[in-house]
Formats: structure tokens, sequence, C-alpha cells
């Protein structure tokens, strides 16, 4: 799930062989100018709770992944997603999906 925007509360899986291995998972908890705080939130071999950082732009690269975003709970992320899936078949062209997007972000949130 890639992601040109490090923001607070997302959730990253650090991929460097030594910290895939351990599952080790950081929560975004800044974000600055260059570089963003983190909180390690589960390590099978580390320390859970200890504060580190990282570059937004290692964030950002294939060093980790974005497993939690969030985006993904906001009710009109979830109603443009809903209706994309909707139209998604073989045939789709993007027209189809543009429609289902605008439909849904002009209709009222439920």
């Amino acid at each position: 799930m890639p992601s040109a925007v490090v923001t607070k509360g997302q959730l990253y899986r650090d991929l460097a062989p030594d910290m895939k291995r351990r599952d080790r998972r950081l929560r975004v908890v800044a974000v600055g100018e260059s570089r963003a705080d983190l909180v390690v939130e589960h390590d099978l071999g580390g320390q859970e709770g200890k504060k580190t950082h990282a570059s937004l732009a290692r964030l950002r690269s294939a060093a980790f992944e974005l497993i939690e975003d969030a985006t993904d709970a906001d009710p009109q992320y979830l109603a443009v997603l809903a209706a994309v899936s909707d139209v998604h078949r073989s045939g789709a062209t993007p027209a189809d999906y543009a429609r289902a997007a605008l439909r849904a972000i002009r209709s009222p949130v439920q």
C-alpha cells in the first residue's frame, strides 16, 4: 500500500532483513520537515514502546511497507473504495472508475 505522504497514525513494517524476521512494526507519532518520530508497536526480538525516528524518504521507500493508514478509516474514502469496487471488471474504463468515485464523493456519507 504505497503512500506518497507520511502522516501521524500510520503503521509501517520494517522490511530490513533482520527486522522482517522480527515482524517489527512502527507507528508514526509525529512528522517533521524531513523525518518522522516513531514508536515500536510490535517487535518479536526487541523493545516494544521504544521511540525512534526515520527519514520521510526512507519511510516512503521499499525499506518499509505501509500496513495501516489513518485514511483507511475515513468514511468518504471507504465510500469511494466501495463505489470503485462495484464497477471493477475486465472491461472497466478509467471513466467508469471516475464516475463511480464522483458519485460517491457527491453523495452524503452515511
